[in-house]
């Protein structure tokens, strides 16, 4: 009898340095601890380096994991949750693999990725598989992954797989078995990266000492094998690739934000060196790839696409597609762009596949499968059919083609089903289903605190191709636990990942992607940055999104502290009118002009998230900021990016806490203030970084400008409303611009005890050297509009010219000059000029430099 087994939880006197460790269910492999109960060798030693201090540091790690995960943004979008991101879930614990047992994976992973870029090729190819009846021609022609489109194209090398991921489960007996095949854009492999770089510097000691394998040499062999594959399009001599033949521009092609994998997208573009771009980025000319720039066109090279295969081209796949490149498939013909995966390698993901592999393999490769797969079965051949239904009670049905199950029968996916109550419906349609035979995945460890429960686990693991067509394995994988009472593996139904070990018995050299010292000489060579055209967009709009909430909030706090002052009633009309301007109650709410308790419920109402029609929360303007940031991550410090997301991350978190602490609709003002004071530094502290600490080139700019256009229209929008009210005259009105304009220290120091409106007006309109004089505002922003490069092609006058010389602009005798009603007719007209200026500059800049389509005919670059 196993007396581990009559207990509720494992004996730690097992061993001293390992927790307690709740049982796994019967029949599954035991990850962690052997048949007698004993903790396997490689967990011994992890938790031996630990010792009684690390593992009373669990708790601890737990919490790190999750602040560096909120700190990183790491995120899945799922569609269930409405498309908005959820945080990335990741536990403590690594999935540990010993050598030995790593070298047999690694040979069955590469033989698999061998054989089925064999299939892949052959399909498109000669097509022998289906002339000797290895496989049925209704398992091919009728997949939706199958693209007559690409029959005949003939790859670089003949790889039309660069990378292939194999999900890996342990079966009861301890042998690893193949569950599925990824050839059309395998994900995880930014987050694997982001897994390593979080536990293994929580465990930095076993890290080291069990000699864990590293991953940078794989990554750095997929970008070797894209660049090499990408120097032979650029032959022909292409005037557009001016000094760049021995630097080949490749792109990661992602289809955009609403991925639900966007977040590796970012991070694998920004660590491998790759330009992020979205299909609306790239356009084709002449059967070339090429990418839309700040400055006009620039040749890409190789894509490594993120995209399902049928959205790639809307001209010859999907006509219904916005996400693809039109005419890329004619450019991967004329032999001008390298492409990975080539579309159409989706075919090879089916599941039935699988029962026809072992007789493919010894066809194609000559020889035996060395990894079993999960037994399956086709139930196009009736023979398969019958013998499945002969052999199995119940088992996973999945659909044999993707995205069909809804329509085939609804709930494929739910776990194990009764073979016999799907007869009927199998019958009616057998080529839409593949059945499989119930495999209980291996359990691993997982910490929850104080315990180590267990999860069914499965392993992905990635091959790339070599320039030579040979094959290496990352030593390491993406493996997800399954969420709590589930037995399959699903990051979409609450599932959770894992850092990957391969130890290894010899030092584990260091590597990393970071390029060779650099010789003087090379400077010359120096490729400058490229901007795209999205990514200018989303630095402009990164910019006036950060002033748009920092005079929203420096708005709010004097709102909010002049509701209960001596002149309070005096001001309300003027504060509801900023308010309304400023986009922090709606413009036709009614209801918060009636009364100062209504206005601040609304203000109130308003800062979080989504509003009424017309008006623009706080929270929303921090968002916006956050995601454009997102966008050019790659062009912030470290310290500039986490600042934009504590912004948003605090601020909603503090908003969510004064909503559960008040009581009857009550709430803490004071705390609120706090609150918005504590952002106001936040966004203090991003227009800082924003000045000091990136370079000022054609992207610094672009966000200059932003921040100013911005500025121009807030400021001209303050002046206008307080006068349009008739209060410039009065105390609270002068104290109020004054605060608004961030310039009452400097007014009160050059004049101190008067309120004169020639004082007020030349410090916050014309003089030059205050920060956010209006003038100097815009004479600053005239200046940098002159320094945007027109796009190539587009014959139109400078941006500056679009705004007037600041000498042309009414000087201060003329703005003080008042009309009989003691209003100032001449500071109206000059505020509401600036602002439609800078409105028309921005709608002009956004024709001219973000949009995707040339709205100026044959001649532009656009």
């Amino acid at each position: 009898m196993n007396l581990q087994s009559t207990l509720p939880f494992d004996i730690p006197a097992l061993h001293a340095h390992v927790p307690p460790r709740l049982p796994v269910p019967e029949g599954h492999w035991d990850e962690m601890r052997d048949a007698s109960g004993l903790p396997r060798e490689s967990w011994r030693r992890f938790f031996d380096l630990l010792g009684d201090e690390g593992i009373a540091g669990l708790d601890v790690g737990l919490a790190s994991v999750a602040q560096q995960v909120r700190d990183n943004d790491i995120s899945y979008n799922v569609y269930a949750d409405n498309g908005l991101p959820r945080a990335w879930a990741l536990d403590l614990l690594p999935f540990l693999i010993d050598e030995s047992e790593w070298a047999e994976i690694a040979h069955g992973v590469a033989q698999r990725a061998r054989l089925l870029n064999a299939i892949v090729a052959d399909i498109y190819g000669p097509q022998t598989l289906l002339q000797r009846g290895l496989l049925p021609p209704a398992l091919v022609f009728g997949h939706p992954g199958y693209l007559r489109a690409v029959k005949g194209y003939l790859p670089f090398n003949g790889q039309f797989l660069q990378i292939v991921a194999i999900d890996l489960a342990r079966a009861p007996g301890g042998e690893w078995t193949v569950i599925s095949h990824r050839t059309e854009a395998p994900s995880g492999l930014g987050y694997a990266l982001e897994n390593r770089l979080i536990v293994a510097s929580l465990f930095a000691e076993p890290f080291r000492e069990m000699c864990v394998s590293r991953l940078a040499p794989s990554y750095s062999q997929l970008i070797a094998t894209l660049a090499e594959s990408a120097r032979l399009t650029m032959r022909g001599g292409d005037s557009t690739d001016g000094d760049r033949r021995d630097s080949p521009h490749i792109a990661l092609l992602t289809p955009g934000p609403y991925s639900e994998t966007y977040f590796e997208h970012v991070f694998l573009a920004r660590y491998l060196g790759l330009t992020l771009v979205e299909g609306k980025d790239l356009t084709v000319r002449g059967d070339k790839l090429y990418l839309k720039t700040l400055a006009g066109l620039e040749r890409v090279h190789a894509v490594l696409r993120r995209l399902d295969d049928a959205f790639c081209d809307p001209v010859e796949l999907r006509p219904d597609s916005t996400i693809g490149v039109p005419g890329l498939l004619q450019v991967m013909r004329a032999g001008n762009v390298m492409v990975a995966n080539v579309p159409g390698a989706a075919l090879a993901e089916t599941p039935a596949l699988h029962g026809f592999l072992p007789a493919i393999s010894q066809s194609l490769l000559g020889e035996p499968l060395a990894l079993p797969t999960v037994s399956t079965w086709w139930c196009g051949e009736k023979v398969a059919r019958d013998e499945a239904f002969a052999q199995l009670d119940s088992a996973y049905l999945q659909p044999t083609w993707p995205g069909v199950q809804g329509s085939v029968a609804p709930g494929l996916e739910v776990g194990e089903q009764r073979l016999e109550s799907w007869r009927e419906r199998i019958e009616r349609s057998p080529d839409s289903f593949t059945i499989q035979a119930p495999l209980p995945y291996s359990c691993a460890p997982r910490y929850d605190g104080g315990t180590i429960g267990a999860r069914p686990s499965a392993l992905r693991v990635y091959a790339f191709a070599g320039p030579d067509g040979s094959w290496s394995v990352m030593p390491g994988g993406f493996t997800r636990l399954a969420a709590e009472r589930r037995s399959t593996v699903s990051m979409q139904l609450g599932g959770s990942s894992v850092d990957t070990w391969v130890l290894s018995s010899q030092p584990v050299p260091s590597f990393s992607l970071l390029p060779s010292p650099m010789k003087p000489g090379d400077l010359a060579k120096r490729r400058r940055t490229v901007v795209s055209s999205r990514a200018a967009e989303n630095l402009f709009w990164a910019g006036r999104y950060g002033e748009r909430a920092e005079n929203n909030v420096r708005l709010c706090r004097l709102i909010l502290g002049s509701l209960d002052g001596g002149d309070a009633d005096g001001m309300f009309d003027t504060l509801v009118e900023l308010a309304a301007h400023s986009g922090l109650i709606a413009p036709a709410d009614k209801v918060a002009r009636s009364s100062a308790k209504d206005f601040e419920a609304a203000l109130l109402a308003g800062l979080g998230g989504a509003t009424d029609a017309g008006a623009t929360s706080i929270g929303q303007n921090l968002a916006s900021q956050a995601y454009a940031c997102g966008e050019i991550r790659g062009r912030l410090s470290t310290d500039h990016w986490r600042t934009v997301l504590a912004a948003r991350n605090d601020f909603r978190d503090a908003l969510d806490w004064i909503a559960r602490v008040g009581k009857g609709g009550r709430y803490d003002r004071v705390a609120l203030i706090d609150v918005l004071e504590a952002l106001s530094t936040q966004l203090s502290a991003i227009s800082g970084a924003q000045g000091d600490r990136m370079v000022r080139d054609e992207a610094w700019r672009l966000l200059f400008i932003g921040r100013h256009i911005e500025r121009v229209s807030t400021m001209s929008m303050y002046l206008g409303v307080v006068i349009g009210e008739g209060r410039l005259a009065s105390p609270a009105a002068f104290e109020l611009l004054l605060q608004l304009f961030d310039s009452i220290l400097t007014y009160r120091s050059l004049y101190p005890g008067r309120l004169e409106a020639p004082a007020l007006l030349d410090l916050l309109v014309v003089d030059p050297a205050n920060p956010r004089g209006l003038y100097g505002v815009f004479d600053r922003l005239r200046k940098k509009l002159g320094e945007i490069p027109a796009a190539a092609g587009v014959r139109r006058a400078p941006l500056s010219d679009l705004m007037p010389a600041i000498d042309t602009l009414p000087d201060l005798e003329r703005l003080c000059t008042t009309d009989a009603a003691g209003g100032y007719p001449v500071l109206v007209e000059v505020c509401d000029q600036l602002g439609a200026c800078v409105a028309a500059v921005s709608n002009e800049i956004s024709v001219r430099h973000f949009s995707h389509a040339n709205p100026y005919g044959a001649g532009g670059a656009q």
